[in-house]
């Protein structure tokens, strides 16, 4: 019996092998991408060195001679470009901290309101978010600085509060705190009464679990936060001696201001990113199913702890992820602030100082690097709390 012989199949090319075929584009790939870089990096040297510009970052180092505005940190004249770039970046992330928490807290009160059954207050809220979202968020800037803050009164016709806080067109002037000596008993009682809080939530929600009774823990914490601090005070004394500003001459002394630029910027930027941020928490509270709500009310529990409990555990899932793009946005139109002078990254450093220095790759460079580091920060702190809240399944 004849066996059957096996015939050889003829070996293909490297075109016909998919998996030799992909590498072959990735690594063509690459190597265009590493051509052009090169070809951009020696067009631009080559440039450069034609004209006689000078490149690399000494230039941090040199005197800026320029006076700022508004700086967190001691700042003089003679102080350097460096410091100027690290003034830029605090002023920049002091707006967008400022600008997240204050969008955050107006955008999920809107959206609640939204899908409020009382009816003035869904429509004021619904006429909010029209407006304000559909309104270039630097035109609102101009609007709050020029049409608002440059036509309050001046120094001496101030606009006060309680004697103790004081706007004009100059700013908004307010106390400020000097530690005092008695300021470490006053921190060892405030930081007792948080872990004794913590304790008493874990307590609450262990009770609540074994046993469906709820302790009323927000009510709890406010009292313990009062008394037990509030003792400290009364037999130590004051932990902090406050300045109030004083109008002398032209012009407030003592305590802190917040200059019209800061306030106009916050201002702009907060209305106009609440009125996205409220539009996702009314589509993430929706996206609830309605059963959760009659369970809820089945079991007792009153409308306000159902929102609290319930339903805003489960819509953060949905709104979680593009929140997170509405405080990407609110951080980069803080570079808007250009436009009024306030000095944040890009008037200041990419503005001034690029005009003195005429480093236009390095500044750039830099400025653009501080944008993508907040960006990706935001992205990777929103993307824990995102995991750390989803759905585990059984």
């Amino acid at each position: 019996m004849q066996t059957a012989t096996k015939v050889p199949r003829p070996r293909g090319s490297v075109w016909t092998d998919p998996k030799a075929r992909a590498w072959i584009f990735q690594l063509l790939a690459i190597v265009l991408v590493v051509a052009m870089g090169w070809f951009l990096y020696d067009n631009t040297m080559t440039n450069l060195e034609k004209r006689g510009i000078t490149t690399g970052f000494a230039f941090l180092n040199n005197t800026a001679g320029f006076g700022i505005a508004q700086h967190l940190i001691e700042y003089t004249e003679s102080d350097s470009y460096g410091r100027v770039f690290l003034i830029g970046l605090l002023n920049t992330l002091l707006v967008s901290v400022i600008g997240i928490v204050m969008a955050t807290l107006l955008g999920f009160l809107l959206g609640v309101a939204r899908l409020s059954p009382n009816w003035l207050m869904r429509q004021l809220a619904t006429v909010y978010i029209e407006i304000f979202r559909n309104i270039p968020p630097l035109l609102q800037i101009l609007f709050w600085y020029f049409a608002v803050m440059l036509s309050l009164p001046g120094p001496r016709q101030s606009l006060s509060l309680l004697d103790t806080f004081f706007i004009n067109s100059r700013g908004l002037y307010m106390p400020s705190p000097t530690l005092s000596d008695t300021f470490g008993l006053f921190m060892a009682a405030l930081v007792l009464s948080v872990v004794a809080i913590v304790f008493l939530a874990r307590w609450a929600k262990a009770r609540r679990e074994a046993s469906g009774q709820i302790f009323p823990v927000a009510l709890s914490a406010v009292g313990i936060l009062l008394v037990v601090p509030g003792l400290a005070v009364m037999v130590a004394g004051s932990p902090v001696v406050w300045a109030i500003p004083e109008l002398t001459g032209f012009n407030f002394r003592n305590g802190w201001v917040m200059i019209p630029e800061l306030i106009a910027l916050t201002l702009a930027l907060t209305m106009y990113t609440a009125a996205f941020i409220a539009e996702i928490v009314r589509s993430g509270i929706q996206s609830v199913s309605h059963g959760q709500t009659e369970a809820a009310y089945s079991l007792g529990l009153p409308a306000g702890r159902t929102l609290r409990l319930v339903i805003i555990p489960q819509a953060l899932r949905v709104i979680i992820p593009p929140l997170t793009s509405q405080y990407l946005n609110l951080a980069k139109n803080s570079s808007l602030a250009a436009a009024i002078g306030y000095p944040e990254m890009v008037s200041l450093f990419a503005g001034t100082v690029l005009n003195q220095t005429g480093q236009a790759i390095e500044v750039i460079a830099i400025t653009m690097s501080v944008y993508l580091a907040i960006s990706i920060s935001i992205s990777m702190l929103m993307n824990w709390y995102n995991k750390r809240i989803a759905l585990i399944e059984r």
